[in-house]
C-alpha cells in the first residue's frame, strides 16, 4: 500500500503546477477544474429538450448511472478518508477546496459515468465529447493540486462498475422510469410545449 501511495504522489508531483508555471495555464486549468463539470447538465438538458424518446431515455439512463456512482463515492468517503495533496503539504494548490476525502473524484466519476453510458448505448460522438471533458477535468484538478492521479483512475473504475452493475436493473425498469419522467415533463411543461417553445 505504501508503494502504491508513493507512486501516486510521485505522479502527482510530475503533473502538479508550480509557482513557475505560466499564469495563463494555471488560470485555464482552474477554469476547467471548476466549471467544465457544467458540461454534464448542459448536455443532458440539451438531449432532453431536443426531443425524441431515444435521446430522453439515454439522458435518463446517464443521469441514473451518474447519481448511483456519486452515491457509491459518498459511501467510500465515509468508510475511508484519503487526504487531498494540500492536506498533507504536498505540492502546490491553486484552487480553494474543502479538506474532505480525495478518493475518488466526484467530477471525474460523473463525467466517466456519462461517457460509459453513451459508449455502451452506441452514441460514440457523445461518448467522445464526454470523455474529452472527463480527461481535461481529471488533468486540471491534479494540475491545480486538489486531487491525486489515482483519484481519477478510481473514479473511472467506479463509474464503469456502476454502469455494469446497474445494467440489469435498467433493463428491467429503465423504459418505465423514462416514460414516467417524460410524462411528468409533458404535464409540468404543458403550457410552453403547447405554445411551441419546447418539444413534445
Amino acid at each position: 500500500m505504501e508503494t502504491i501511495e508513493a507512486f501516486n504522489q510521485a505522479i502527482f508531483l510530475q503533473i502538479n503546477a508550480t509557482p513557475a508555471t505560466p499564469h495563463w495555464l494555471v488560470a485555464v486549468s482552474v477554469f476547467i477544474a471548476n466549471y467544465a463539470i457544467w458540461t454534464v447538465p448542459i448536455m443532458l438538458v440539451w438531449m432532453w429538450l431536443a426531443g425524441g424518446e431515444n435521446r430522453r431515455r439515454l439522458a435518463a439512463h446517464g443521469t441514473f448511472v451518474g447519481f448511483v456512482a456519486l452515491g457509491i463515492n459518498q459511501l467510500i468517503g465515509m468508510a475511508w478518508y484519503h487526504p487531498r495533496p494540500f492536506a498533507i503539504g504536498l505540492g502546490h494548490t491553486f484552487l480553494t477546496h474543502a479538506p474532505d476525502s480525495s478518493f475518488p473524484s466526484d467530477h471525474a466519476t460523473l463525467l466517466s459515468a456519462l461517457s460509459f453510458t453513451f459508449f455502451y448505448n452506441g452514441r460514440r460522438l457523445l461518448g467522445m465529447l464526454a470523455l474529452a471533458v472527463d480527461i481535461a477535468v481529471a488533468w486540471a484538478r491534479v494540475f491545480v493540486g486538489v486531487h491525486f492521479p489515482f483519484d481519477m483512475a478510481g473514479a473511472a473504475m467506479i463509474a464503469w462498475l456502476t454502469y455494469v452493475l446497474c445494467a440489469p436493473l435498467w433493463r428491467l425498469g429503465g423504459d418505465a422510469f423514462s416514460r414516467t419522467l417524460i410524462a411528468v415533463y409533458r404535464k409540468v411543461m404543458a403550457r410552453p410545449i403547447g405554445r411551441g417553445w419546447l418539444r413534445l
